[in-house]
């Protein structure tokens, strides 16, 4: 049997936030959702970073991490990803050494190189002054994985001088960073350092084969990472019957649309409210462009679409992104339709 017949799963959250939900209650779904992942057996559970954005409560990575890694017992908790333009290098690094000593080899930490938001945000973001421009991405990278080591980093003045730098004052164990990315730049950055790498085809869907081709023809082996290490996201909604499936894909494919046509961002539609809205024609047009890129269906055929996708891109990983919606009469604490997918999903792949 290949190893890729049945690829491990991991979770990917945006903490969703639905029509007459609250952050709190956003939130409170997604911690819900991070113990059963974690009971059912998934390897991973990261949350991304995006801002100002009202269908999208997770804005810091870090807090949902330690709040996470708070409720769970095994699985691997992370980001997916910290935007570095937004932050200070050290700032970084010492949220995750902290993390890392809250939960011991548990957290990974993902690193992406764009903003997640909009130039006005971007700017509010950085406007006490950061070290963290994108063209220093790649040092970047490396002053946070030298920071978080044990050994930690050494600033060295041009006078001479030396000035020694931890993230942490005794480190015992450090996060496992991976650049995450959708374009050649990320995939070629991670296989010169090489570091694990991800795409991003839960948004993207073009470039997958070329990133991904790229990433472990250049990779330069390491001590630490002697091989090359991989996995891609993709958007799943699984349900006991195909059209209930495809109901719930709805909100978020209508999100999509709008994104794509410009039309001003509102919390996710409940599947009530996606269905009783008919589409214009371009609108519609986006959606199902959107949705062929999904994997929809019932678990049997999830499964088989999984398994397709994991040999074909040859990774024994998928993180999912669950973008199950909700009806308007499921509770606004519970993040029923989510979970149904992981549930469903880990018994059709067992």
């Amino acid at each position: 049997m290949s190893e890729h017949a049945n690829p491990a799963l991991s979770v990917l959250d945006l903490v969703p936030v639905r029509t007459g939900q609250t952050s709190a209650q956003a939130v409170t779904a997604s911690m819900a959702m991070a113990r059963r992942a974690d009971e059912l057996g998934y390897r991973r559970y990261w949350f991304a970073e995006h801002h100002n954005m009202p269908a999208v409560a997770s804005t810091a990575p870090p807090v949902l991490i330690a709040a996470a890694a708070g409720v769970t017992e095994r699985i691997r908790v992370g980001s997916g990803g910290v935007m570095l333009p937004n932050h200070s290098p050290l700032v970084v690094a010492e949220q995750f050494a902290a993390l890392s000593a809250l939960a011991p080899g548990r957290i990974d930490l993902g690193i992406g190189r764009a903003p997640g938001s909009d130039p006005v945000i971007t700017q509010l973001l950085r406007r006490s002054g950061t070290t963290s421009d994108v063209e220093r991405f790649p040092e970047h990278v490396t002053d946070i994985m030298s920071l978080v080591s044990p050994e930690g980093a050494t600033v060295r003045f041009v006078s001479g001088g030396e000035y020694a730098v931890h993230a942490t004052p005794a480190a015992t164990t450090v996060p496992e960073v991976w650049l995450l990315g959708s374009s050649d730049y990320s995939a070629q950055l991670a296989a010169q350092l090489g570091l694990p790498y991800v795409f991003a085809n839960h948004f993207a869907g073009d470039g997958l084969e070329r990133a991904m081709a790229l990433y472990r023809s250049g990779f330069q082996a390491t001590e630490a990472r002697p091989a090359p290490k991989s996995f891609v996201t993709a958007n799943v909604i699984v349900a006991p019957t195909r059209e209930e499936a495809q109901e719930r894909a709805l909100p978020q494919a209508r999100q999509f649309a709008r994104m794509r046509t410009n039309k001003p961002m509102r919390p996710i539609e409940t599947v009530d409210e996606a269905l009783a809205e008919k589409p214009d024609a371009m609108e519609q047009s986006f959606i199902e462009q959107t949705m062929s890129r999904w994997i929809v269906g019932t678990p049997d055929e999830a499964a088989t679409q999984l398994r397709e996708f994991a040999a074909t891109h040859q990774v024994d990983e998928i993180m999912i992104s669950a973008v199950a919606g909700s009806y308007a009469s499921e509770p606004l604490d519970e993040p029923t339709g989510r979970v149904q997918t992981l549930e469903l999903l880990t018994a059709a792949m067992a």
